[in-house]
């Protein structure tokens, strides 16, 4: 079990003054939005101005048209979408981001493309480090085996919520979700961003869980050298979902990190956090 004590103590902050807080925006792999985020969104709230795009309906019209009209949900398409998004919507960069999964190779194409808009960001489990990948997952809705997706992404089944799995039963018997799940993954999955992390300029932590079974720790710890502000953290006995398995955690070292205020790791604590930045 993680010692959330380990980071200095943030006592509940009174209720914000009346202006603009900085705007953080979190980017969701290939399970969507409000699954992704549903334990952390409110905690990170009393500190940021949070955007959610929901870039993964995946049987919401958006996506059906683009296949209806013969194109591939593509990594590109993705960025532009998230873009547009960010644009239209929310206009008050530069951004935070806090992306997870595949929406690692988001963030990170919209952070080298667009390097005035992203302040830093918080990868967790990101994927597109490496020339290959696990996907489990793909198998576990191919075979309507929820089972398996549970299993590839969590190392503690206990944390998962009893309405998460209700809802993944259920969509992985929508032929119309399944769809534009099962194109999302074939237009993406091969999509590798290493190269890109020389054009990252931005501060960037990068976090994997000691037990992920989709995306090897020891490339993402790699990548962090290939950033020119990237640190690297590992959580143990935890799996591809840390902003789940660990929420208490990965809510306050997110905003310790974002807001610059990450203390020193403890001396009783060998091994812990490899690479979190100090002070």
């Amino acid at each position: 079990m993680v010692n959330n004590d380990s980071l200095a103590r943030i006592k509940r902050p009174p209720p914000a003054p009346y202006g603009r807080q900085h705007a953080l925006v979190l980017v969701n792999g290939l399970a969507e939005q409000s699954e992704t985020w549903f334990r952390n969104h409110r905690v990170w709230r009393r500190h940021f101005d949070v955007s959610m795009p929901n870039l993964f309906a995946y049987d919401g019209p958006v996506v059906h048209r683009r296949l209806q009209a013969g194109l591939p949900i593509t990594v590109d398409f993705l960025v532009a979408q998230l873009h547009q998004h960010l644009e239209e919507f929310v206009q008050t960069p530069p951004y935070h981001l806090v992306a997870n999964s595949m929406g690692g190779k988001i963030a990170i194409e919209y952070a080298a493309r667009y390097p005035d808009q992203v302040a830093s960001m918080v990868l967790i489990c990101p994927s597109g480090l490496s020339r290959s990948e696990e996907l489990p997952i793909v198998d576990g809705v191919r075979r309507f085996g929820v089972e398996s997706i549970i299993d590839s992404v969590f190392h503690n089944r206990r944390c998962v919520e009893p309405a998460m799995l209700e809802y993944y039963t259920r969509q992985s018997k929508n032929r119309r979700w399944r769809l534009g799940f099962a194109n999302t993954i074939r237009g993406t999955k091969d999509h590798c961003v290493r190269d890109r992390l020389v054009d990252v300029k931005q501060p960037t932590l990068l976090i994997s869980g000691e037990e992920d079974r989709i995306v090897n720790r020891e490339e993402v710890k790699a990548a962090a050298s290939d950033l020119s502000q990237g640190q690297f953290l590992v959580i143990p006995r935890c799996g591809h979902a840390p902003q789940i398995e660990k929420p208490r955690f990965i809510n306050r070292l997110v905003v310790r990190y974002l807001t610059g205020q990450m203390p020193a790791v403890h001396r009783d604590e060998p091994g812990f956090a490899t690479g979190v930045p100090q002070g």
